[in-house]
């Protein structure tokens, strides 16, 4: 059988494609080569997540919300968060975030800087288990038809001109087009030719779960030595950062090698009384200088590795899938030319390149040295004042994210305001089919015969309950991102939005 798309990897991006491609039609294949989705670096402690606002609102606006929701870590109602989770998340005044591990607390975040965010059920953000959201997604996958096969990593990718082949868990297969979602060391990135560029590693990072002899030796929370960092969650939770330009990623470690590197940062004589689970990461920062070569694309990690400092890299990938999974079925259906695909690559690169520098910026503040601790108090400061503290809230919780569609609109390219309706409905539900949608505000005529819906496969609906935000219409686009929008009764602009996004060639001028 030839699938319309092969995806290698089974991770959160990769079944977010899926679900994505799936909903539209497409026949999709997902290999993966881990023969069963359990593991503990997935559970918590380690497999903590922080999921950001353009996240939660690609959850909501596909129905899955609820579900992930149910699984996340911290809920209000339940007290404070289970032994092990990170301890800025447990501190008594409510924190946003943090940078470097420097927080900045929510009562000095103005959202009054964000008018276009509407009030909405949908947060900012939420932590979650990845074991959890993984579930969900491929629940959802799966009930929508996509195929799943374990213990089936790629192996090798043949690139033609009309298909792929792909070689996994000793089998064939064959696809007209091939993403790979797996993973920084992807497999798919190796075979075809792609570049990826960057910089190498500064550190190594640590993650432990131990048992101490005596935990109070080491105070809780993340705390800066002269050879690197020390971050302990008690009872038994570690992370390290050793200044070793990353010798120590991928080496294994036994208990008396942990003790001795725990004592080596934290500068105190703890005891380790049993390992019971280690891993290590680095700090090193690429990204594939394209996203995509002939048939073959790339999505998450497989595109971008950095540090996982503030929890950017899961929604960064998370964003990617949303973006071209509208974009790749509407070729695969033969409604759109290939280079609608060349718009990914234009409109996710960039911000896969600041979140690289947002990595690399966290790391030369943990730096041990004393011109990066004189850094990190002036960004403390600055964290307590208001302007900071909502800089840093925009940046993590990615409200402020904003494509560069080339329209002068100060909404387009941003994710849609979550618009309350006349008879109930959110923006978020009208995009659970994963259509565009046109809201027409404005119940001129001129702007109403402006458009032959039908035609356009475009569900439009007239007259927000609440607040229009002064907008007269505008196109909001599968993936949830304003495409075109208007103050005015600009009934020519509107027709000629929807002429774009309805026509094969144009599709790829307002994407």
């Amino acid at each position: 059988m030839r699938y319309d798309v092969v995806i290698a990897g089974a991770g959160p991006v990769g079944l977010l494609l899926a679900c994505e491609l799936c909903q539209a039609g497409s026949a999709v294949l997902v290999l993966e080569q881990a023969a069963s989705p359990d593991s503990p670096l997935k559970r918590l402690p380690f497999g903590l997540r922080g999921l950001n606002a353009p996240t939660l609102e690609a959850l909501d606006r596909r129905g899955v919300l609820d579900a992930v929701a149910a699984g996340q870590v911290l809920k209000p109602e339940k007290g404070p968060p289970p032994p092990g989770t990170a301890h800025w998340l447990s501190q008594p005044r409510k924190l946003g975030g943090h940078f470097a591990g420097i927080p900045f607390a929510l009562d000095n975040v103005d959202s009054g800087r964000w008018p276009w965010r509407l009030p909405s059920p949908v947060g900012t953000q939420m932590a979650v288990e990845l074991q959890a959201l993984e579930a969900v997604l491929a629940e959802r996958a799966q009930a929508l038809g996509a195929v799943i096969l374990r213990g089936a990593g790629v192996q090798s990718v043949q690139m033609g001109t009309d298909e792929v082949q792909v070689e996994a868990g000793g089998q064939a297969f064959r696809g007209r087009w091939l993403v790979g979602c797996d993973g920084g060391r992807s497999t798919v990135r190796k075979q075809c030719g792609f570049s990826f560029a960057g910089t190498d590693p500064e550190f190594t990072g640590h993650s432990l779960s131990v048992e101490l002899e005596d935990p109070t030796v080491l105070s809780p929370g993340r705390h800066t030595t002269a050879q690197g960092m020390c971050n302990f969650n008690p009872p038994g939770t570690i992370a390290l950062a050793d200044f070793d330009g990353g010798a120590g990623h991928r080496q294994p470690l036994d208990r008396e090698s942990a003790q001795a590197l725990l004592r080596r940062i934290s500068g105190r004589e703890a005891t380790i009384t049993a390992l019971h689970l280690a891993t290590t990461w680095a700090d090193g920062a690429r990204q594939a200088t394209a996203y995509r070569r002939g048939r073959v694309l790339l999505a998450g990690d497989a595109a971008h590795v950095h540090s996982p400092l503030g929890g950017q890299g899961l929604n960064l990938g998370l964003g990617d899938a949303m973006n071209l999974g509208w974009k790749l079925a509407a070729v695969v259906r033969g409604e759109a030319a290939d280079a609608l695909l060349d718009t990914y690559q234009a409109e996710r690169h960039p911000i896969g390149a600041r979140v690289l520098d947002w990595s690399r910026a966290q790391v030369a503040l943990m730096r041990p040295s004393a011109g990066s601790r004189a850094l990190a108090a002036i960004l403390a400061d600055l964290a307590e004042t208001r302007d900071g503290a909502t800089y840093l809230a925009e940046r993590v919780w990615g409200v402020g994210q904003q494509l560069d569609l080339g329209h002068t609109h100060p909404l387009v390219g941003r994710s849609t305001p979550d618009f309350l309706l006349v008879d109930g409905r959110r923006m978020g539900e009208l995009l659970r089919a994963g259509q565009a949608v046109l809201l027409v505000f404005d119940a001129a005529a001129s702007l109403c015969e402006a458009v032959d819906v039908e035609r356009a496969r475009i569900l439009s609906i007239a007259q927000p309950a609440v607040d229009s935000l002064g907008l007269s219409a505008l196109l909001v686009r599968p993936d949830g991102i304003v495409a075109w929008a208007s103050d005015g009764a600009d009934a020519a602009g509107l027709a000629r939005a929807v002429q774009e996004w309805t026509s094969s060639a144009g599709r790829e001028a307002i994407a």
